[in-house]
C-alpha cells in the first residue's frame, strides 16, 4: 500500500513486484506543436523515438505524474481535475494546432494522495482543480501515450528553478514508482531559442559540449549524478545551452525520483544544429 483513507479520499495502491517497478523519463518535447506541422525531416527522429516510449515500460503504467518545463509557481501544485483541459501556451503556429486534442483522464484521487505524500516528506502543496496540461505535456504525450487512456497528474516546478529543491523532489516522489505509477519529466537538453533558430557554430560547439557533459553526468554514480546536476550551470556551456533553466530542471526530479538507479542516455539527436538527449533511469 502507498496512502489510502477509509473514506476513499486518497488512492489506494499495491504496490507492484520488483521487475515491474515502473523506470523514470526524461523526455524531450519539441518545439511548440512540431510534431503536427509541416516541417520536414526536423522533428522525424524526435517523433520515432516518442512514439517508441510505451513499448520500452515494464508493464502499462496505472498513472503517470509528469513534470514539464512550462509552469512554474511558488507553491508547489498539483492538477486535481478529473478532465484536464489543455493549454496551448505556444503562439503564431497554424490553427489546427490549436485544435489538438488529448483527452487523457486526470485522478483526483492520486492527487490527494500526491499531497499528503509529500506532506509526509515536510514539502507544502496545493491542489488545482482547474489546470489543464500545457503544451510540455500533451503534445509528447499524444505521441508517447497515443491512446490518451492512462491518467495524468501535472506537478508544477518551483519558481525559484533551484536544482538541489527540485532533485528532493523527486525524491519525496520516488515511490509512487513502487505503486506502477510512472514519473516523466519533459523538457529540452538545449533550450536557448534565439540560438535554436540561428546559425552560429559557436552555439553548436557548446551544445555539442554541454550534451556530452549531462550524458556523464546523468549516467555516472547515483550520489556524483546529483552534486554534478546540482552544479549544472558551472559545466562548460551551460549558460549558452540554457540562459533560463525552466527546461532542464525537470531532469532533476526525474534524477531525484531515481534514488540510487543509474540514468542512461536513450534518445541522441542533432536539431538544427544542436545536440539533444533524453534519458531514462532504472
Amino acid at each position: 500500500m502507498l496512502l489510502s483513507s477509509d473514506n476513499g479520499a486518497t488512492r489506494t495502491m499495491t504496490a507492484p513486484t520488483a521487475p515491474n517497478r515502473q523506470p523514470v523519463l526524461f523526455l524531450p518535447h519539441g518545439g511548440g506543436p512540431c510534431f503536427f506541422m509541416d516541417w520536414p525531416d526536423t522533428w522525424d527522429h524526435m517523433a520515432a523515438f516518442l512514439r517508441s516510449v510505451s513499448s520500452q515500460l515494464p508493464r502499462r503504467p496505472d498513472a503517470i505524474v509528469v513534470v514539464s518545463g512550462h509552469w512554474e509557481t511558488d507553491v508547489l501544485t498539483v492538477t486535481s481535475s478529473a478532465h484536464p483541459p489543455l493549454i496551448y501556451d505556444y503562439n503564431g503556429f497554424p490553427p489546427h494546432t490549436y485544435e489538438l486534442q488529448y483527452p487523457a483522464p486526470g485522478d483526483p484521487a492520486l492527487a490527494k494522495t500526491i499531497a499528503a505524500l509529500l506532506d509526509t516528506q515536510g514539502i507544502d502543496s496545493r491542489m488545482d482543480e482547474s489546470r489543464g496540461f500545457d503544451h510540455g505535456v500533451f503534445i509528447p504525450f499524444m505521441l508517447a501515450f497515443a491512446d490518451a487512456n492512462i491518467p495524468v497528474i501535472e506537478l508544477s516546478m518551483y519558481r525559484d528553478l533551484d536544482p538541489a529543491r527540485h532533485l528532493a523532489l523527486g525524491r519525496a516522489l520516488s515511490s509512487l514508482r513502487d505503486s506502477n505509477i510512472l514519473i516523466v519529466a519533459t523538457g529540452l537538453t538545449f533550450h536557448n531559442l534565439r540560438q535554436f533558430m540561428g546559425r552560429d557554430p559557436g552555439s553548436n560547439a557548446a551544445a555539442a559540449t554541454f550534451d556530452t557533459w549531462l550524458t556523464d553526468a546523468v549516467e555516472a554514480e547515483p550520489t556524483e549524478r546529483d552534486a554534478a546536476l546540482t552544479r549544472w550551470a558551472d559545466a562548460p556551456g551551460a549558460r549558452i545551452c540554457h540562459p533560463r533553466e525552466d527546461h532542464l530542471i525537470p531532469l532533476m526530479v526525474a534524477a531525484g525520483a531515481a534514488q540510487q538507479d543509474r540514468g542512461t542516455r536513450i534518445y541522441s539527436d542533432i536539431v538544427m544544429g544542436k545536440a539533444l538527449s533524453g534519458y531514462r533511469f532504472g
